[in-house]
């Protein structure tokens, strides 16, 4: 197992991993503004190695990689020798591009979500077999894992898990919204709001959906009638909707 990870990048996810990893590892940054990598450190609330991009030697090295899509070529000319592993957190990147631009023994695809700063992150993970092992049991230190056999399942999982925390935001904050609409104290409506959320995540992790929403259910009664304006509202379709939404996109990163 690794005890040193490389992050190149310093925005919202590489902090998101990097906060709950810097537990059980080691963690440097790589950025290409010395104030940006020391606010980084900041956040982080410890004190790390911070490296300039230029000319940055990832010979060895764990590299967790978090740079936008768009920069891979470019990011990648600035690099220099060949790292162990490059664990990427690029939405529709390819393996294939990513080993066309950046030099490493083996790789790997992963999609994190926001929930890895509180260590309840959902990741899916890709590509070589030979480090799939070691790949779980770092992203496990944020969460929970799933190995995929293909990167189509990666970048659908990237539409659900990866996407999901906004889904879901939307969700919580339409629920709040309606309340205070009919006359509940906004601060009210937010801790009932969250207490909803708190109390569902642990029952959805053995109670199928449908019947979880079957038990709240009863014939005639509230919970009925507002899932009856949800489904006129075409709320299912919607959300099925943006899952395929997003999953297109990945092919235009």
């Amino acid at each position: 197992m690794p005890k040193i990870l490389t992050f190149i990048g310093n925005g919202n996810m590489a902090l998101s991993l990097a906060q709950g990893l810097k537990k059980d590892y080691t963690i440097e940054v790589v950025g290409r503004d010395m104030l940006r990598l020391e606010a980084f450190e900041e956040a982080l609330g410890l004190t790390c190695k911070k490296y300039f991009l230029e000319d940055f030697d990832i010979s060895q090295r764990n590299i967790i990689f978090c740079v936008k899509p768009a920069n891979v070529e470019e990011v990648g000319k600035k690099l220099q020798g060949s790292a162990e592993v490059l664990y990427s957190v690029l939405a529709g990147t390819s393996l294939k591009k990513l080993s066309q631009n950046i030099q490493a023994s083996h790789y790997i695809r992963t999609m994190p979500n926001l929930g890895a700063s509180v260590l309840k992150s959902m990741t899916t993970l890709t590509g070589s077999l030979t480090c799939k092992q070691e790949a779980l049991d770092i992203f496990n230190a944020i969460g929970a894992s799933l190995w995929v056999n293909s990167e189509k399942e990666l970048d659908i999982a990237t539409a659900l898990a990866g996407s999901g925390p906004a889904y879901l935001a939307l969700i919580a904050e339409a629920l709040a919204d309606g309340a205070v609409k009919q006359g509940l104290k906004r601060e009210d409506a937010l801790t009932l709001m969250r207490g909803l959320f708190d109390g569902f995540a642990s029952l959805i992790q053995d109670i199928h959906p449908a019947l979880l929403k079957d038990a709240v259910m009863s014939p005639g009664g509230t919970t009925a009638t507002g899932y009856g304006a949800l489904e006129k509202a075409s709320v299912r379709n919607g959300v099925m909707n943006a899952v395929e939404e997003a999953y297109k996109r990945t092919f235009s990163l």
